[in-house]
């Protein structure tokens, strides 16, 4: 069973030991600095929401979201009022099982529950090339809505 578990003092270190592949490592944050920006968001009075992805009892991987603009200069219109898949990633050792598939749509049920508050809909970005990105977010219901965000495609889904 796929889950989701706050980052936190019992879990920080496993979940900085996940790592993508090589290939991948131009198309998401590593974890370390996704846990230092979140941080930092929070300590500027701003949503950010990072949890380590568990199969059963093992971490597969890292989630972060937020919630509302944070007033950056290229962040997409649709920031207002409305939530965001930061960060999403699936360790190297655990890819082609379909846990991204399964995390990414448990993700979405937690947002549904909008722990934050009210919201139409979640964005996220990716890096026009990778293609597996889009594939898994299309596949999941997310369509680019015209906007880019520091270079990245941004792509929507009603929740």
């Amino acid at each position: 069973m796929v889950t989701l578990r706050k980052v936190d003092l019992s879990n920080i270190w496993a979940v900085l030991e996940l790592s993508v592949d090589e290939t991948q490592k131009s198309f998401v944050a590593d974890n370390a600095a996704s846990i230092l920006e979140a941080y930092a968001t929070q300590a500027s009075g701003f949503t950010a929401l990072p949890f380590g992805i568990y199969e059963d009892e093992t971490p597969v991987g890292f989630v972060m979201f937020g919630y509302d603009a944070l007033g950056d200069e290229d962040e997409p219109k649709v920031a207002v009022k409305n939530y965001c898949i930061w960060r999403f990633m699936i360790d190297r050792r655990f890819q082609g099982r379909g846990l991204g598939k399964t995390a990414l749509a448990v993700s979405l049920d937690y947002l549904r529950t909008r722990p934050c508050g009210e919201a139409a809909q979640c964005w996220l970005s990716y890096e026009p090339e990778n293609a597996a990105a889009r594939a898994l977010y299309h596949a999941a219901g997310f369509h680019e809505n015209g906007e880019i965000c520091g270079g990245e495609i941004v792509a929507v889904l009603d929740l």
